[in-house]
């Protein structure tokens, strides 16, 4: 694997010669994603959503969306990965055109981009030209900046082709996903859940897990703590963001943070 950090950019190519699904879990990060499948035999769910990649597809996750990636053979499994803030790109972007892919969709909807939508040749070329060796941080910094650049360009360019239409959830788990993330910051529990949505504890888990390869607590406690990370990285107090994403105890808020972040409330607001 090659990775590297570039102030908060963060590149990865990486090659699993025979993947073992249980190392692929949920995750959720506060930062946008471009992830481009070179080969391998996998899907990915994002937020209820099922997306069966080809070779050559991209991916695009935006900060505090849920993904999966769901591993159906031992075949070898390489990828590229870029992940970066919002604020990254409206440095330079303040309205944030480039970045309507990311933000002007629904949760877990318009994600996956197929070589008929995207110069993939290109796309690869660019990612291969980040993640290689460069002389300084300075000429790093400035190939990653204008390559960014154009693959958001690509995407976005993608993206306002593709149909839109007014989304409106469907599928049981599609209605549970979006009941969750309008509440979240509510008081509720898997017992509520399951009862709203005339479930029995154990069923309303396993359309979960089915639909987002997680447990819907595991899911609402990062989902929680990833927007109390961009509360606080927007001046809220590590207390008033605890209070204001749904933990009723600091103490219990404030291990989980440093669990998932592995840092303090605190040092994010440095």
């Amino acid at each position: 694997m090659r990775e590297f950090t570039l102030g908060n950019i963060y590149f990865k190519h990486d090659i699993s010669e025979k993947p073992n699904p249980p190392d692929f879990k949920m995750h959720i990060h506060d930062k946008c994603e471009i992830f481009y499948l070179v080969r391998g035999n996998v899907e990915y769910l994002v937020e209820g959503s099922r997306y069966p990649l080809e070779e050559n597809s991209v991916m695009i996750i935006r900060p505090a969306e849920a993904h999966t990636p769901k591993i159906l053979t031992d075949a070898c499994y390489e990828r590229y990965a870029v992940n970066f803030p919002l604020s990254y790109v409206q440095s330079f972007d303040p309205q944030g055109t480039l970045l309507k892919a990311f933000t002007d969709r629904p949760l877990g909807k318009n994600n996956c981009y197929s070589e008929e939508e995207l110069d993939i040749p290109l796309m690869k070329r660019l990612l291969e030209e980040m993640v290689a060796s460069h002389a300084s941080d300075y000429e790093r910094n400035v190939t990653a900046s204008t390559h960014i650049y154009m693959m958001l360009d690509m995407i976005n360019r993608a993206f306002s082709k593709k149909k839109t239409e007014q989304f409106s959830p469907r599928s049981l788990s599609e209605r549970i996903i979006f009941y969750i993330d309008k509440h979240l910051s509510d008081e509720i529990s898997v017992p509520q859940l399951a009862k709203h949505f005339h479930l029995s504890v154990s069923q309303f888990s396993r359309v979960f897990k089915q639909a987002t390869g997680a447990a819907p607590w595991d899911y609402i406690t990062k989902k929680r703590l990833t927007l109390a990370k961009e509360k606080i990285l927007l001046g809220y107090s590590a207390k008033d963001a605890c209070e204001e994403t749904g933990f009723n105890d600091y103490s219990s808020f404030y291990r989980a943070y440093v669990k998932l972040f592995k840092s303090s409330p605190q040092k994010s607001a440095e």
